[in-house]
């Protein structure tokens, strides 16, 4: 699928489990600054499928929630294979979501894909994630101003890469949001492996005691892991996935000032509280779902 901030610009997670030393990860991952594919944490997106009814008033919802604002809506093919489908690109201040409102059945593997990452280089790109041991799913496809790409790191965790002929000129965040995913303890040290060497991230933190409540087991801990780079922020859940709903459901969290303003005005604006506000370490954090079904993790950094 064309990802969205291409098409837009133009039209516009158990138990603990043993831990793997932190530094192995950031060794096999080294790289310079200047071999460093990923662009800045501003131009990648969260991929959010609503039902064509329900597109308005999820955007309404979110750009509500968060502020920002929408390109305009357009109807196009964003994938290889035929399709239609709306697409917009909404730009927060905590980050971006490319919204598409299918009107046609979604090819596979269209859907899958949790985000979209802005590259230097296509080939480039494609080179090193086959070389990191990324699968890639979709070939390289044109768009009218690039190319896209969906690839499949270990664990099954997929992404969309693109490329623009033109670079677009993007404000940075106020505050980076987190891909959050989940990952079984077999598949983390791939994983992490691969991400790593792909991303030429760091890991800022292995917690292999974190507090179960995280992810709806207040009753366990488990392995938690953060990363950094130029794509942005990513949290690893290590877990055997038998969460309670809807942990293990959502694929971003946006950090706000002011966590409790933020989910009154979700709720008024037609977001359901799944998981009320629950200190956890250093942060305050709540799951909402918005109109169309997109569940987001929202914190605040706790006083």
């Amino acid at each position: 699928m064309r990802r969205t901030a291409s098409i837009l610009t133009i039209a516009t997670m158990v138990l603990s489990v043993t831990s793997l030393p932190s530094i192995a990860f950031t060794q096999a991952a080294t790289v310079t600054a200047s071999s460093t594919i990923a662009v800045a944490p501003q131009y990648d997106t969260t991929h959010v499928y609503v039902a064509p009814a329900k597109v308005d008033a999820f955007v309404a919802s979110f750009l509500g929630t968060f502020g920002g604002t929408s390109t305009k809506q357009v109807v196009t093919t964003v994938t290889p294979t035929p399709s239609l489908t709306s697409s917009q690109l909404l730009q927060t201040p905590v980050g971006t979501v490319s919204a598409f409102g299918f009107r046609t059945p979604i090819p596979t593997p269209f859907g899958s894909e949790r985000t979209g990452y802005l590259v230097t280089d296509m080939n480039a790109a494609i080179e090193k994630a086959k070389a990191t041991g990324a699968a890639v799913v979709v070939t390289p496809f044109p768009d009218p101003i690039g190319l896209d790409a969906v690839i499949q790191w270990p664990g099954g965790v997929m992404t969309q890469i693109y490329w623009h002929t033109t670079k677009p000129s993007y404000a940075p965040f106020v505050t980076v949001p987190e891909n959050r995913v989940y990952v079984s303890p077999d598949d983390v040290e791939k994983f992490m492996r691969s991400f790593l060497a792909f991303s030429g991230g760091r890991v800022v933190s292995d917690e292999t005691a974190a507090p179960g409540a995280e992810i709806g087991l207040p009753e366990i801990t488990f392995r938690r892991l953060r990363v950094a780079s130029n794509f942005g922020k990513m949290t690893i859940f290590v877990t055997d996935r038998r969460l309670p709903f809807p942990h293990g459901s959502e694929t971003t969290g946006y950090e706000v000032a002011d966590l409790d303003s933020t989910l009154k005005k979700a709720t008024s604006l037609g977001a359901k509280l799944l998981v009320p506000s629950t200190p956890i370490e250093n942060r305050i954090s709540a799951i909402v779902q918005f109109p169309g079904g997109y569940i987001a993790e929202i914190h605040s950094v706790a006083p």
